[in-house]
């Protein structure tokens, strides 16, 4: 198989995990949708790429995260990640179920954290880099990434037991749901 195929299926292969964490650092769908398509697009142009499977996850994971940071530099400001007026409700309309009210909540919860452990969560629990990686990403000790992921789940799992997480989901037209 040629280098390149070979480059081109390890990026694909980690495709979900890649989306996942531009979900995690982008307050709605379509900028997440926008940052991966310019991190695969880039990462797929690349004419230098790693050879090792750890190293190809860092490096792409570290492409994400440089281009996310450029877009706030050029904007020239930090979004506002506590709104909830950018989260995407639509699916909530389309499916009122209580996995999608969990999502929701789970993801309001998370954008409530401090950025600190925002990041740390989406690379260890969403992305699934080790502790090691994730020091090596994100330039930290590993120290570190192990007590700001140990504050960052109870900060989580505090605030999902607060009432203010809770998301009120407006009645779509035409349906009886009262499962919430």
């Amino acid at each position: 198989m040629p280098r390149q195929r070979r480059h081109h299926d390890a990026l694909l292969a980690l495709r979900r995990r890649l989306f996942g964490y531009a979900c995690a650092l982008c307050p709605n769908l379509p900028n997440a949708e926008d940052l991966y398509q310019d991190t695969m697009l880039r990462a797929m142009s690349a004419r230098s790429v790693p050879h090792d499977q750890t190293a190809l996850r860092v490096w792409v994971f570290r492409i994400m995260r440089n281009l996310w940071v450029d877009r706030l530099r050029a904007a020239g400001r930090l979004p506002d990640l506590t709104s909830d007026d950018d989260i995407d409700l639509q699916i909530a309309l389309d499916r009122p179920d209580d996995l999608t009210v969990n999502r929701l909540a789970v993801r309001q919860a998370f954008m409530k954290l401090a950025k600190p452990h925002r990041d740390v969560l989406a690379l260890v629990d969403i992305a699934g880099f080790s502790y090691a990686e994730a020091s090596d990403l994100l330039d930290v000790p590993q120290g570190t990434i192990m007590s700001r992921i140990s504050r960052a789940r109870a900060a989580l799992a505090l605030s999902l037991q607060d009432d203010d997480t809770l998301i009120a989901l407006p009645r779509a037209q035409g349906r009886r749901f009262t499962g919430i």
